[in-house]
């Protein structure tokens, strides 16, 4: 019955920026040409990755599989913050607040996951490169692929339940531009200090254990190149994982302030940009960091862009 009472307010009113309507411009912008940029850069790389057929190894098959999760990451949450930032309208619909709350939170999940497993598959190549064929196998990459999506969305099944069967008293206005968790929990009118615990434990699950496994996979790989002693080897370590780092520290070191850190220790508009850089420019500048930097992926948009000439 309380659920019910709590349903009376079908939307939610998203404040995001709206105290600051000439920052609400250039961020439409800034989040526009990012969006598209988001669109393009990861269609390549799929579209690439498929029909290439020298990008048929499992580095580019979890590849595809990142920028699939950024394209659904981004679009669970652009549309409507552009269409709150260009008018004074600022609602989402109580349905699509739940959807946005679960793919959100569903999808940066399964990345969290997805980046560790890219990692190994990095160990395995520079450590174990005789027997890398054999270990990452096309078939075990897939299981692999599958535990991160299965986990992803068993964590926003059970997070995302729990957060919206919190009781609000008919609170309904939401100080954030997403239907984020952190940003639901406070609309509590009860004690959230279970569910904070809750959600401490489940980042420590799915962030903290990633980090140092990430972590663990570079300093085996740091080590396996040292005992090369060959310059030549740093630099074929540097252009097999420098994309994957790069991407491992933007993504990461933003996830883990907004979910880790107290809200009490820095203001909401801090944390609205941090997600705004989470959920928004990092998946733009993914697809960036491995084109530019990834002599194979350069080279077979060359070999596809001749194709189509001819």
């Amino acid at each position: 019955m309380e659920q019910n009472n709590e349903t009376v307010h079908e939307y939610f009113v998203l404040l995001g920026f709206s105290d600051q309507p000439r920052l609400e411009f250039i961020l439409f912008v800034v989040v526009l040409v990012s969006y598209l940029l988001t669109i393009v850069g990861n269609s390549v790389i799929i579209l690439v990755s498929r029909l290439d057929a020298k990008l048929q190894t499992p580095m580019y098959f979890f590849l595809t599989n990142l920028s699939f999760l950024d394209l659904g990451f981004t679009t669970s949450t652009v549309p409507q913050l552009l269409w709150n930032l260009k008018g004074p309208a600022k609602t989402i619909t109580w349905t699509g607040c739940v959807i946005q709350l679960y793919v959100f939170l569903s999808l940066g999940s399964t990345e969290c996951v997805l980046l560790t497993i890219m990692a190994f598959d990095r160990y395995v190549a520079v450590c174990k490169p005789l027997n890398y064929t054999t270990i990452m196998h096309p078939s075990f990459c897939k299981a692999l692929a599958g535990v991160a999506w299965v986990s992803g969305i068993g964590n926003s099944l059970i997070q995302g339940t729990i957060t919206l069967r919190l009781p609000r008293c008919g609170h309904h206005h939401l100080d954030h531009f997403i239907c984020e968790m952190p940003a639901m929990v406070k609309l509590s009118c009860v004690d959230i200090h279970a569910n904070e615990v809750q959600l401490f434990v489940a980042t420590l699950v799915l962030i903290l254990i990633p980090m140092l496994l990430i972590l663990l996979s570079y300093v085996l790989i740091v080590q396996a190149v040292i005992k090369l002693k060959s310059v030549q080897a740093w630099r074929k370590a540097l252009g097999t994982c420098g994309s994957h780092l790069i991407v491992v520290s933007f993504y990461f070191g933003t996830g883990s302030v907004i979910y880790i850190k107290p809200q009490k220790y820095y203001g909401y508009v801090d944390g609205k940009f941090l997600t705004l850089f989470y959920g928004v420019v990092t998946p733009t500048l993914n697809p960036l960091i491995y084109t530019l930097r990834n002599k194979d992926m350069k080279g077979a948009m060359r070999r596809l862009l001749r194709i189509e000439k001819i």
